[in-house]
């Protein structure tokens, strides 16, 4: 009797291989496994559109329940899986069963960081990774008065367009000295600095964080190694995110930063997979260097790869990647992978808040920003997949 393929994770990783192995004509049967109730759903809205109340939880779905009776699909949603067999081919999961496979895919995703500073227990501390942690922010928010995130990355300048779109105050702070400094050129990203601040959110840069304060265990505002206290009755930590790997790791699977797998996306076992925000793979335009990219396009593309060789027809992962942020009117892409010392070329005016930043590694073009300008963006990426190809 086939046991088909186990899926841990119920993501858009996990959602995406159940579709396209029966759009693939795969017969064999398909179990989702995951620690979060319910069936899979988009997490992008969930600092955007969500908050503001314009998505509720049905509008999140990627798929209603009669979609997967009729790909007759399993979904076991709130079921923890808690070791891997590989002798057996099985997992245990709590509750005590044990799920047996043919073929085992980990798309366990990434956790939030949190904080190691006093304070950060108190109520109004959150993070911003899951629905449910979504769900108790929203709440919060319609009794808040001022909000502060603690980092400057995507998630905390989306919030931050959101926050200021209802009146409250804002305050974002990071150690680095700009803004998105890992994800963007700095034209870009104080580009964006400068939209957000003329919205009214107050930027701390170059700022360490010493404590989160309270008061009758609530948080109340933040204490800076330097400057002065930041006000704030509810404070987002949204400092990155750590892969989901203890469970690869317990199991004897090759673990580095995120679950390795090579470029068929295979872990070290050859009968389990593993992609999305928690696989490490050898990027194919970056020499073979080892990646671990947290996109909806990169876990969607290595859902489809998986599928292929699951179904006969395997190839090599070598997708361009690309990326993408709504800050309340400033929609921005990105394709391809920049380093921090890659030069910058603006191509348009910023003035007009429609452009594009152009990186460069020596000749030859790595990645292509783009704010409010589609039909660019699509131009990036059909010019960065011949520019990326490997020799």
């Amino acid at each position: 009797m086939a046991h088909g393929v186990v899926v841990v994770g119920t993501g858009q990783a996990g959602f995406q291989l159940a579709a396209s192995l029966r759009e693939a004509g795969f017969a064999a049967p398909i179990t989702l496994v995951g620690d979060e109730p319910g069936l899979p759903y988009q997490r992008p809205p969930l600092s955007k559109g969500f908050l503001q109340a314009k998505v509720d939880d049905a509008g999140l779905l990627l798929r209603p329940p009669a979609f997967y009776e009729r790909i007759d699909v399993r979904v076991r949603g709130g079921t923890r899986v808690l070791s891997i067999d590989r002798m057996a081919r099985q997992v245990a999961l709590s509750g005590g069963a044990a799920l047996p496979y043919d073929h085992l895919v980990l798309a366990t995703g990434a956790a939030a960081r949190t904080l190691a500073v006093p304070g950060a227990d108190l109520q109004g501390v959150f993070v911003l990774r899951g629905l449910d942690d979504a769900q108790r922010i929203r709440a919060r928010l319609a009794q808040a008065s001022a909000v502060a995130v603690v980092g400057a990355g995507f998630i905390g300048l989306e919030l931050a367009a959101v926050v200021r779109g209802m009146g409250l105050a804002m305050h974002v702070i990071d150690t680095a000295a700009r803004p998105l400094a890992r994800a963007l050129s700095e034209p870009m990203a104080r580009h964006l600095q400068a939209f957000h601040e003329a919205q009214g959110t107050r930027f701390h840069l170059s700022a360490q964080l010493a404590a989160i304060e309270g008061a009758h265990g609530h948080a109340t505002g933040l204490r800076l190694r330097e400057g002065s206290p930041v006000a704030a009755d509810l404070v987002v930590v949204a400092v990155g995110v750590t892969p989901n790997d203890q469970l690869a790791r317990d199991a004897g699977l090759r673990v580095g930063n995120g679950i390795e797998v090579d470029e068929l996306l295979l872990t070290s076992d050859p009968a389990i997979s593993a992609l999305g925000d928690g696989a490490s793979f050898p990027f194919a335009f970056g020499g073979g260097a080892r990646v671990r990219i947290e996109s909806v396009q990169n876990a969607v593309d290595q859902a489809r790869c998986i599928a292929a060789r699951l179904c006969g027809q395997p190839v090599p992962y070598a997708k361009v990647p690309w990326f993408w942020s709504e800050q309340g009117p400033c929609r921005l892409q990105m394709a391809g992978l920049a380093e921090p010392s890659d030069r910058s070329d603006i191509e348009g005016d910023p003035a007009s808040g429609r452009f594009s930043v152009l990186r460069y590694r020596g000749d030859q073009l790595s990645a292509v920003e783009s704010l409010n300008d589609p039909a660019a963006h699509m131009r990036a990426r059909k010019a960065l997949a011949p520019a990326l190809a490997p020799a």
